[in-house]
């Protein structure tokens, strides 16, 4: 499963893939973090107009696909036909081109596909449900995501994280049996004194076995909470090695980085 607590050291995980060295939520991007010894990747999903989830991590095309476009007003099939790498090439015109020139948006169905046909069956993938928390579109989106799991068996590398702890709720009703992940970012409000961390009860209270915080707020304390309540601790984003050396003690279970070969195994 994915949340075993048996490993020695923190997994390195790609964030978006290898993003520092190809366009990030590109199978180029997820195939380059694995080569470059990764022990898996997180990928960012929402539902395109059709109804299925692809992946992509902004709202719009702006950034990414460098022209207007909603990516909830389109086909996944348009998104498909959507160069999202040349912005990052002109981004960083020094990097050579590792990876194809031409990458579009995939669907989650087609990253699970690649997945499902790599040798090795260990690599995780760390699928983060991105939401509008004042709508209620994010249950078609949580449906989706367990009946793609589902259909591709693939449980025990599969981690279903947020910021929406109410999808991961959600997510726990269709399918007990997917592991979930609750998401933090550094700033929160204690609006009230809880006898364990603010950030540990909500995770616990969605039903989430792991939790994804920002490496400004992962401190020993938040960390050892974390363990004490079974909850295994992801930290993001993680770029520096001497950060990763200073907190070797810390009990960190994986850490999402934008370069894994800098970053190493960690295995």
């Amino acid at each position: 499963m994915p949340n075993r607590i048996s490993q020695p050291s923190p997994l390195i995980i790609g964030h978006r893939g290898a993003s520092d060295l190809a366009p990030e939520n590109t199978l180029s991007a997820f195939e380059l973090a694995l080569e470059d010894g990764a022990a898996g990747v997180e990928l960012d999903v929402r539902l395109a107009g059709d109804g299925v989830p692809v992946v992509i991590h902004d709202s719009t095309l702006r950034r990414t696909g460098l022209r207007e476009g909603v990516v909830a007003q389109m086909t996944s099939a348009e998104l498909g036909q959507i160069d999202v790498a040349t912005w990052f090439y002109r981004k960083h015109p020094k990097l050579d081109r590792l990876v194809s020139n031409r990458q579009s948006v995939p669907t989650l169905e087609q990253v699970f596909d690649f997945f499902k046909q790599r040798r090795t069956n260990s690599e995780v993938i760390y699928v983060e449900m991105k939401t509008d928390p004042a709508e209620e579109t994010y249950i078609d989106l949580v449906e989706s995501v367990a009946q793609l799991v589902n259909a591709y068996q693939l449980h025990s590398r599969v981690v279903v994280v947020s910021f929406h702890l109410k999808a991961l709720a959600r997510m726990k009703t269709i399918d007990a049996s997917i592991t979930t992940g609750a998401l933090f970012e550094p700033r929160r409000n204690p609006v009230k004194t809880m006898r364990k961390h603010p950030m540990i009860t909500a995770a616990l209270e969605c039903g989430a076995k792991q939790i994804l915080i920002h490496r400004l707020i992962a401190t020993r304390r938040l960390l050892a909470l974390a363990a004490e309540n079974n909850l295994l601790s992801v930290v993001w984003t993680v770029d520096s090695p001497k950060w990763m050396s200073r907190t070797a003690d810390f009990g960190i279970h994986a850490m999402i980085t934008n370069n894994p070969g800098l970053m190493g195994t960690g295995i």
